[in-house]
């Protein structure tokens, strides 16, 4: 099992757990405004990071910054597989094609 698969396995069992002894079920049970403050405040950092230019930073608040988004992910239901098929089928296609067959 992969990385991701095995995280989104966790953050799933997270769920059924205490929000007085886990973080992430803390955020589940604070609801949708509280997971998706917290992607904010991580997206902010990893900008701030990699405006420093400090590599370590970078990787560090991106990892940071992918947790919470698969929290928000779990919490819709969602996993990691869901967001690699849409890549999946995006791959190949370039960036402009894309946006204009969303219509953006």
């Amino acid at each position: 099992m992969n990385t991701l698969d095995e995280l989104a396995r966790v953050l799933e069992a997270r769920k059924q757990a205490d929000p007085a002894d886990s973080y992430v079920a803390s955020l589940y049970a604070k609801g949708l405004d509280a997971i998706l403050k917290k992607i904010g405040e991580e997206a902010t950092e990893t900008v701030m990071a990699a405006k420093d230019g400090d590599s370590g930073k970078i990787v560090h608040e991106t990892a940071d910054l992918w947790f919470h988004t698969l929290v928000l992910l779990a919490h819709e239901g969602l996993g990691p597989q869901d967001v690699l098929a849409e890549l999946e089928r995006r791959f190949g296609l370039s960036g402009l094609e894309e946006k204009a067959r969303r219509g953006r």
